[in-house]
Order: C-alpha cells, then sequence, then structure tokens
C-alpha cells in the first residue's frame, strides 16, 4: 500500500500537504481559521508527488449525478437508484458533515444492488487513517465503485460541536493510498477558488498522485471551465474532466449550491429560471444548455448534474435528475450520430 508521507503544512487546520483545499474564500481566507490560507504564497505550494501506480482505469460517465437520500435510509436509496439509473451513468453518493450515513463501501453495494453504477465519496475530515485505510481496503474487495477522494469541507463551529475532526490525511494523499489498492480514483478540484493560478497544476499533481478521473466543482460560465482546463492539460493533464452543472429548480436548491466557499451560480440563470412560468422545466432546460456547453469545452468528457435539484423531496429531485439526463443523453446521441456511450 503506498501513500505519500511528506509532513502537513504548518498551520493548515486541516493539516493539508497538497493544499490548497477548495473552501479558500474569496478575500484568502481559510474556511476554518480567520487567517489567510498558508498556501497562497508561491513559496508554500509543495512539490508535485512522484508518479505512483495509477488506479483502475476510470471511464468518465457522460451523465454523473449527486445522490440525494436521507442518510442510512436503504429503501429510500434503492427507489431513487431505480429512477436515475436509466439515464444517468453513474451517481455520486456525496459526504455530509452533520449526519452519519452508511459507510461509503456499504452505499456502493446499495447503489450496485439497486442497478446503478456507484461512485463514492471519502472525506478525511471525520476517519483517521486507519478507517480510511479499511474503508478502501472494503471498496477494493468489492471492485464495484469509483472512490472520488477528497480532504472535506471544514465543519462549522455549530455543527456537531461534540464531534472531532481528524484530517489525518489530505485528499491528494487519500488519492495515492487508493491508487496503490487498485482503486479507480477521482478527485475534485475547485477553479474558481483562491489561488485560481495554482489551481490547474494542483489537479495535475493530483493526477501524479494516481487520480484518474477530476470532477469540477461548479463555477458560473463555461468560459470559467475552458479558461482552467485549457492550462492543466498544458501543464500534462490528462486524465478526462466532468465538469458540475448546478441543477436546481426552486430557491432552496439554488441556495444550497451557493452555500460555500469556492462554489459560486450564474446569477443571471438563477433569475432566469425562478423567474419562469414553470420553473421544473426552466431549471432543466438550464441544466440542458449548460451541459451541452460544457461538452464542448475540450478535455470535458462528460458532466456532474450537482445539487439537490428540487426541494420538494428527494423522489420528485431525482425525477428532475433523471429527466435531465436523458435529455443530455439524447442530445449528445443525435448530435453524435449514434449511441450515447454507455456508464463506465
Amino acid at each position: 500500500m503506498h501513500v505519500i508521507t511528506e509532513p502537513p503544512r504548518a498551520g493548515c487546520p486541516k493539516r493539508m500537504h497538497h493544499g490548497p483545499c477548495g473552501g479558500v474564500r474569496v478575500d484568502g481566507l481559510c474556511e476554518m481559521a480567520p487567517a489567510p490560507c498558508v498556501f497562497l504564497e508561491p513559496s508554500a505550494w509543495p512539490a508535485a508527488p512522484e508518479p505512483v501506480r495509477t488506479g483502475a482505469r476510470v471511464r468518465a460517465p457522460l451523465v454523473l449525478t449527486d445522490l440525494s437520500t436521507p442518510p442510512a435510509d436503504a429503501a429510500t436509496l434503492r427507489r431513487v437508484v431505480e429512477l436515475l439509473a436509466p439515464t444517468c451513468d453513474a451517481v455520486l453518493a456525496g459526504d455530509h458533515q452533520d449526519r452519519p450515513d452508511f459507510p461509503p463501501s456499504t452505499i456502493a453495494r446499495l447503489v450496485d444492488a439497486a442497478g446503478g453504477v456507484p461512485w463514492v465519496t471519502i472525506a478525511c475530515r471525520d476517519r483517521n487513517r486507519i478507517t480510511l485505510e479499511a474503508e478502501l481496503q472494503a471498496l477494493a474487495l468489492d471492485g464495484l465503485a469509483t472512490v472520488l477522494c477528497v480532504t472535506g469541507d471544514g465543519r462549522a463551529y455549530d455543527v456537531r460541536p461534540d464531534v472531532t475532526q481528524v484530517f489525518d490525511l489530505d485528499g491528494t494523499r487519500l488519492a495515492s493510498l487508493a491508487a496503490g489498492l487498485g482503486l479507480p480514483v477521482a478527485v475534485p478540484e475547485t477553479p474558481s477558488a483562491p489561488p485560481r493560478a495554482f489551481r490547474p497544476e494542483r489537479l495535475v499533481h493530483k493526477q501524479r498522485a494516481g487520480a484518474g478521473v477530476a470532477v469540477l466543482n461548479h463555477v458560473p460560465l463555461t468560459a470559467d471551465v475552458a479558461a482552467f482546463v485549457g492550462p492543466a492539460r498544458a501543464l500534462g493533464l490528462t486524465v478526462p474532466v466532468v465538469a458540475s452543472v448546478p441543477l436546481f429548480t426552486d430557491a432552496r436548491s439554488a441556495a444550497v449550491l451557493d452555500a460555500l466557499p469556492g462554489l459560486e451560480i450564474d446569477p443571471v440563470r438563477v433569475e432566469e429560471v425562478l423567474g419562469a412560468d414553470d420553473p421544473v422545466e426552466a431549471g432543466v432546460a438550464s441544466a440542458l444548455d449548460a451541459a451541452l456547453a460544457l461538452l464542448e469545452v475540450e478535455g470535458v468528457a462528460g458532466v456532474n448534474l450537482s445539487g439537490m435539484a428540487s426541494a420538494r423531496g428527494v423522489l420528485p429531485a431525482a425525477e428532475i435528475q433523471a429527466e435531465t439526463g436523458r435529455r443530455v443523453r439524447a442530445r449528445v446521441t443525435a448530435s453524435r450520430g449514434r449511441s450515447a456511450p454507455p456508464g463506465p
């Protein structure tokens, strides 16, 4: 089992070595402390990790869709996945800082049993290294899921203050660990978070650590994605990129997408969707347009339908996600003159 072993950066509350995380605020402040991020200055940037054995090959899904279900509710998870699976190539189970859920390996089994292709997020915030290693071993044993390796958002002071935050590893070192076990590894990046100029190189660092695909957090404009992916490819990025499309149909589902540091959505698009006579249809159509535009960017192989989609409940939300996935696949099929690529 391989893992990058350099010590964490002094002064980083998340004990990261390969920072900065995606939570750096617009003004450069850390999301966890009233101080500038310790990775903002070029002299603080770590050297790229030595290449490690790349994990299992990852075929980027054309449509990756966020999985939104109540925690530890296997029956609802099954119903949601059954709605999503016919039109979405894979479903991404997130990481929740405020509620306990099934372990990622269990979620992978449940998604697979319901007919979906599982992608699971593993965060370093709430698991020490031994627990992370155990979870990766379970995922490697089953061989069902792509693993999205993240450092994890810092927990707000008023969210579960009785629970410690661990951060034994950061996302890049976790990706190295997962790749060493032969797992298919995905990594995130936030193009709009400071320091923007370093973000493309940081993604290349993660590729060197063993990542096989990248998932970009959503940004306001397609041009922002192109301005990130182009320099990354020039620096040596070869893994496929999945770009996120914010999917919302009401005020609450829009607000959730804009709530964390580093995440932004186009306010004009929000106004158009929420002001429409039929916000659900407008939201789906807007997401379709955004997805098709992103798929025209060189290096972007798929899109992630990101967010809760609707505040009306997880099943109505899943129906909206499924319909959006169906339209994306249909348009791509029509434009390519053949069947849309299968899921991974």
